[in-house]
This record gives C-alpha cells, sequence and structure tokens, in this order.
C-alpha cells in the first residue's frame, strides 16, 4: 500500500491540535495578546456536503456526544513545508489529507475514542462545493483513496466523506501541517517512544523518513518527532498500517506527557506553545478563538489515558490499497451510539434515531429487494429476494421489486438510500419488516431505497435482529492510553549495528 514514493512522506498533524487544545488557554496574557492569537487562528466551512449525518440522541441527563475529526494535510506551499516533507514537484498541487482521526468524547465525557482511517481507503467521495470560489466537486465517480477529499473544497469535504461513510455526525475539525508538529513537539519537550530493535529508516532506494534510534524507548522532539510520525519503511511491514500504529503510540505517550510535564507551567514556554499551536491550524467556526480551543480543552482533559482507547478502521487490501470491512461497520456503530471501544461501558439502553424526514405513503415508495444471503462458505439462499418482496407487497409497499441482477453479501440485513429525502421512506420499509433502525444507512451505491436480505435472515417470513455485539473488533487493533510498555517492532530490513 502507498507504492507512490513521491506521497509517502505523511505525519500526524494533530499532534499539535492536541497540545493547542490542552495548553492554550492558561497562555493569554491580556486582552491585546488574546487578539493576537484569535488572529493567528484560520478557518474554513465545517461540512462543504449537501447532506449532514443525523445528530446524535441526547442521553438521559440530555448530554450529547462531542466527534472532532483531525486532519493531516501534506501541502507544500511554504518553503518550510517543502524543506520538511520532500516532493518538491508537488509544491503548489492540491493538497491531500494523510492523516484522518475521528476522536470521539462520549456524551458523560467519561472516555474517548479514536479511529485513524488510512490514508489508502478506496471510498466515494460525496459532492462538495468550494464556499470561496463556488466551484462545485462532483462526487467521485466510483471509489477513489480518501486523502483527495481535502483537494474538493477544502477540509469541510472530508468531513462530509467521513460522515457519508460512517453516519457519524462531526461536530468540530482541525487541521495542521507539516512545520506546525515541528514546533510543537520542540514546545512538549520530547515524547518518549519505543521500538524493539535499532532502526534506520531508509532503503537502497533513499525512501523512508530518516528515523535513526537505538533498540528501547528515546525521547522525541522537533524534526525527530515529524520523522517517528511519518516512518512508514522500517516499522513492521512497511504500510500505513503499521504507521498508523506509531501514531497511536505517540499520541498515548504524548498524553501521558503532558499530564506529568511540569515545565508547562511556565509562563514563557506556553506562551510559545500558544503561539506556534494557534498559527499551525485551521478550524471550523465553532473552534476559531482561544476561549473555544480552551474550553474544548477542559473537556478532553476530563479523560484519563486508561479510558482513552486508539484504533485503525478495520479493512482488507485491494490491491495495493484498502476498503472498509464488515467489521469497520460494526466500530463506527460502537461510535454512532456512544458505546466505549474499552468494553468498560455500564449496560446502556440506545433509543433508535427516527428520521425528521416524513415517509410517503407505502404504496408510493419504490423498494428495490436483493438477495444478499451469500456467505463465504454459503451460497446465495434461493429465491429470498422474491420472497422478501411479497412480504412488502402484503404490507401495501406494491412498488417493491426483487432484483436479481446483483447478488450482494452482507452478515446482516440492511435497508439503504441514497439522499437525505430518502430516509423517512427506508425507515418505513425497515419498520414493516421488524428491522432495526440502526440498520438504515445512507449509500451513494445505491439509487433509491433499496433492502439488502442479509445471511442473518437466509429463511422464514419473520425478520429477528440479531443480538448486538458491542465488543470493539480484534481487527481495530485496541491500543489503551495507559499502556506504557508499546513498542513498535522493527523490520529485520531496516535495523543497523
Amino acid at each position: 500500500m502507498g507504492q507512490n514514493s513521491g506521497r509517502r512522506r505523511r505525519v500526524l498533524r494533530w499532534v499539535a491540535t492536541g497540545l493547542a487544545v490542552l495548553v492554550l488557554g492558561t497562555a493569554c496574557a491580556g486582552y491585546l495578546y488574546y487578539r493576537h492569537l484569535n488572529g493567528n487562528i484560520q478557518q474554513a466551512d465545517l461540512n462543504l456536503g449537501d447532506a449532514k449525518a443525523p445528530a446524535p440522541t441526547p442521553d438521559g441527563a440530555g448530554r450529547t456526544p462531542l466527534n472532532i475529526l483531525l486532519i493531516g494535510s501534506d501541502a507544500r506551499d511554504t518553503k518550510e513545508n517543502q524543506e520538511l516533507g520532500g516532493a518538491r514537484e508537488t509544491f503548489g498541487s492540491a493538497p491531500l489529507a494523510d492523516v484522518q482521526m475521528l476522536v470521539h468524547l462520549s456524551a458523560d465525557r467519561s472516555n474517548m475514542s479514536v479511529v485513524s482511517m488510512p490514508r489508502d481507503t478506496l471510498l466515494t467521495i460525496p459532492r462538495c462545493t468550494d464556499p470561496d470560489t463556488g466551484k462545485t466537486y462532483p462526487a467521485s465517480d466510483g471509489r477513489v483513496m480518501t486523502n483527495q477529499s481535502l483537494g474538493h473544497g477544502g477540509p469541510g469535504c472530508t468531513v462530509a466523506t467521513w460522515e457519508a461513510l460512517t453516519g457519524i455526525r462531526i461536530d468540530h475539525f482541525m487541521m495542521v501541517d507539516f512545520s506546525g508538529v515541528v514546533s510543537m513537539a520542540d514546545a512538549i519537550g520530547g515524547v518518549p517512544v519505543c521500538v524493539d530493535a535499532n532502526i534506520l529508516s531508509r532503503d537502497g532506494s533513499g525512501h523512508g523518513s530518516g528515523l535513526k534510534l537505538k533498540k528501547g524507548t528515546t525521547s522525541v522532539r522537533g524534526e525527530q518527532a515529524l520523522q517517528w510520525l511519518r516512518t512508514r519503511y522500517g516499522f513492521e511491514d512497511g504500510s500505513d498500517l503499521a504507521r498508523a500504529k506509531a501514531q497511536h503510540m505517540y499520541m498515548n505517550s504524548m498524553v501521558r506527557q503532558l499530564r506529568a510535564n511540569a515545565t508547562l507551567t511556565n509562563p514563557g514556554k506556553l506562551r510559545a506553545l500558544a503561539e506556534t499551536a494557534t498559527s499551525a491550524i485551521t478550524v471550523d467556526p465553532g473552534l476559531d478563538t482561544v476561549k473555544k480551543l480552551y474550553d474544548l480543552g477542559n473537556e478532553l482533559r476530563r479523560v484519563e489515558p486508561k479510558r482513552i482507547t486508539m484504533t485503525t478502521m478495520p479493512n482488507r487490501y485491494v490491491g495495493a490499497r484498502v476498503e472498509p470491512t464488515e467489521e469497520a461497520g460494526q466500530l463506527f456503530r460502537l461510535v454512532r451510539e456512544d458505546i466505549a471501544l474499552d468494553g468498560k461501558d455500564k449496560k446502556k439502553e440506545t433509543a433508535e434515531q427516527v428520521s425528521d424526514d416524513p415517509a410517503a405513503d407505502a404504496a408510493d415508495i419504490a423498494v428495490q429487494v436483493r438477495n444478499g444471503t451469500r456467505t463465504d462458505a454459503l451460497a446465495a439462499a434461493r429465491g429470498r429476494a422474491t420472497a422478501v418482496t411479497g412480504l412488502l407487497r402484503e404490507a401495501g409497499f406494491t412498488g417493491a421489486v426483487a432484483d436479481s441482477s446483483t447478488l450482494p453479501s452482507e452478515k446482516e440485513t440492511l435497508v439503504r438510500y441514497p439522499t437525505a429525502d430518502l430516509e423517512g421512506d427506508a425507515q418505513a420499509v425497515a419498520k414493516a419488516l421488524g428491522v432495526p433502525l440502526n440498520a438504515v444507512r445512507r449509500s451513494t451505491d445505491v439509487s433509491g431505497v433499496t433492502l439488502v436480505v442479509g445471511a442473518d435472515w437466509r429463511e422464514g417470513t419473520a425478520y429477528k435482529a440479531p443480538k448486538a455485539d458491542d465488543r470493539t473488533p480484534e481487527s481495530a487493533e485496541a491500543l489503551n492510553g495507559a499502556d506504557d510498555g508499546a513498542c513498535m517492532h522493527v523490520n529485520p530490513g531496516f535495523t543497523w549495528e
């Protein structure tokens, strides 16, 4: 994955963002300086798509979770960024969102979940409109790499892409570039990282970050921290998946370091940190002042490291790229339903989210029914699309038709719809069959309301929803924030004596 050497050097820019929200407020000395810091912050629209994912349902105390998308831009639009990121042939070209992490803060503020999406993930980018130029970027023709979304009008299109894929409403975004990481890493004073052997990230063709460390734990800072965060050649299998794991280890270590680092009480260090952080980030209008960032920092600070869980979106290879697996859908559902990924939540009932879009009369709703009962071990159950179409017609959906042109494979029965104005119709179909509303999902892969009969309904006329599995998939490679013993495995081909 990621064979293009011109785009091999990437970085976890959200480290700078994390620092900003944790310490900005305490660095403000006077109103004029406060205004100066506010002037440093760049902003862009939150969502450039045509629709938003449904807002989460408040819990019993009226609280809602908070979702923040952290974006690392590979923009080489300054001399400093170009020197740090290399790839001079890309200077001035459209930036790529090469690091994307969704931070989910629970409604009760007791836990935090982080989901990384590999930059090479294949998906459909929705239609986006650049608010500055008015230019409309049509939805991608088929699946493309997710990092291209940033070039479709800005970070708001990356937000729209995440919402379309996951069904998770995103409240804010933060975006940082190369130079911000170096400055912020210096301001921290070093972050401990570990490798299980000596490493030099450089191959015979010159590929690699240049990271050189001895076996064991080293405190990295500045450009060396940047090298750690963008290292791919030398970690495990040399993929972006290994790089994401290294980024998670760095982030967890950074949080622990911030909590233990008394030097950050020094006014001079805090002032420098605030100056660097505000100059490095681009945010949505909801986070466009130091006060708003400080308030967010207070929210994030409430979570102890032991309740922070880092994960990577479950995926499988498609050639040199990856695509989400069924377990990715499970991970997204846990986040949507505000279920802690560390498994330490008390059991709670999740209210189904009923659409505000009114459904048409059943007879006026066109429904395609597909047989998705095929599994790795079993052929598709014969006649299931026709049988379930009959059930819908009996329930008044006389426009239901069996579609035998495609035989998908779905673990669970789903109802998909392409646009917001069909959400109510899709939910009406689900209710008629006893399918839970959390199985009703927006998708650009369908042209109308589409029922896919899954492997959980291979026979019978009554659908019985499977018991929800609230465990975090093993393929998400969860890493706990309090785990200070994590160490990156070094590929033997990149070690030295």
